[in-house]
């Protein structure tokens, strides 16, 4: 189902958690709201859910309002950080809960608590307690018991937190596989930039009540529309130069700029788009941080300093070191100018 937000307003404790907000997610897409704790992107997932009243605007499922229904009938639900499994219940009475409630028949209930289970790959684990299960496993039965409710909106705030690098990898990846086999449209709460970029469809990076940015992975990060979106995925190069008849000059690299009117810009540069070269002496290595499969370099030459980040066996391989004088270039995989921001 497409879910549309138009104009929403949020006033907690007198001050305005969310301003004029609008979003479209798409039928069976799986949309992150992504920002700093504080941004708005909870309480937006709440007002959805019902669970926060909304001082104006519009919350559309198919065209249909919803803003004005029960949190019950909205056909939404929402799985916390802090899951809310009843710990003295098997996963069999936790996953049924929602069944009990719309009195399935216990037969049914059966028969979908089963396929839940394999689906989340806890097969078997019917009458095992809650409080007997580690985080990772809580975690795949609250995914199962939200599922048994059939939403039509499946609402994940920050869920994965609580779990480790590994844990939150399996997760989101099992996540994903269900949400794309059932087609249900879902919307992702998180802080965590590398979570979104892998997990979603789209990504509406928040900001004091705002929406910055929404748009895929891929756009996000190769066209921020910002220097605060971009600042928000990684540390960053910014070389200033003038776009003249849609070319743009910099002292340290020329490329086409097509569509940039004539003016004073700055080039972003991801770190990963400057090469070290060991011919050369353009600048010093000024700091080398080893990071296992990558390395982390300050670069520094007359006027200004470069981050890059390599491969370290290629680093390794070229025989630099922290202290040498290496050549550098410039190829980013996109091409993306800000104006040049004036003191």
């Amino acid at each position: 189902m497409e879910l549309k937000i138009e104009n929403l307003e949020v006033t907690l404790q007198k001050n305005k958690i969310l301003n004029r907000v609008s979003l479209t997610v798409k039928s069976g897409e799986l949309i992150s709201l992504l920002g700093a704790s504080g941004c708005g992107k909870s309480t937006m997932l709440k007002s959805i859910a019902g669970l926060l009243d909304i001082e104006k605007g519009r919350i559309c499922l198919d065209a249909k309002e919803i803003q004005n229904m029960a949190p019950e009938k909205r056909g939404t639900v929402i799985v916390f950080q802090d899951l809310r499994l009843f710990p003295h219940m098997t996963v069999e009475k936790n996953i049924a809960f929602p069944m009990e409630l719309k009195k399935v028949p216990k037969a049914r209930q059966k028969e979908i608590i089963k396929k839940l289970l394999e689906d989340v790959q806890l097969p078997g684990f019917e009458k095992r307690k809650i409080k007997e299960m580690s985080g990772g496993q809580m975690q795949r039965v609250a995914l199962a018991r939200a599922l048994a409710c059939e939403p039509s909106i499946l609402l994940l705030d920050e869920p994965f937190s609580g779990l480790d690098e590994k844990l939150r990898l399996e997760m989101g990846a099992l996540v994903r596989k269900l949400q794309k086999e059932r087609k249900i449209t879902t919307i992702l709460v998180t802080h965590d930039k590398k979570e979104a970029l892998q997990m979603s469809d789209r990504i509406a990076l928040m900001s004091n009540g705002h929406i910055l940015q929404y748009a895929s992975p891929t756009e996000i990060f190769q066209h921020p529309e910002n220097r605060q979106v971009a600042a928000y995925f990684g540390k960053a190069n910014y070389i200033e130069g003038t776009v003249q008849k849609e070319q743009f000059d910099s002292d340290y690299i020329s490329c086409e700029a097509k569509g940039y009117a004539d003016g004073k810009y700055e080039l972003l540069v991801r770190p990963f788009d400057v090469k070290v070269i060991a011919e050369g002496s353009a600048v010093e290595i000024r700091e080398m941080t080893y990071l296992g499969e990558t390395v982390d370099l300050y670069l520094q030459d007359e006027k200004q300093t470069f981050y890059a980040q390599d491969i370290s066996a290629r680093i390794h391989a070229a025989g630099l070191m922290e202290g040498a004088k290496a050549g550098i270039e410039f190829a980013p995989e996109s091409i993306c100018l800000f104006p040049e921001e004036k003191e």
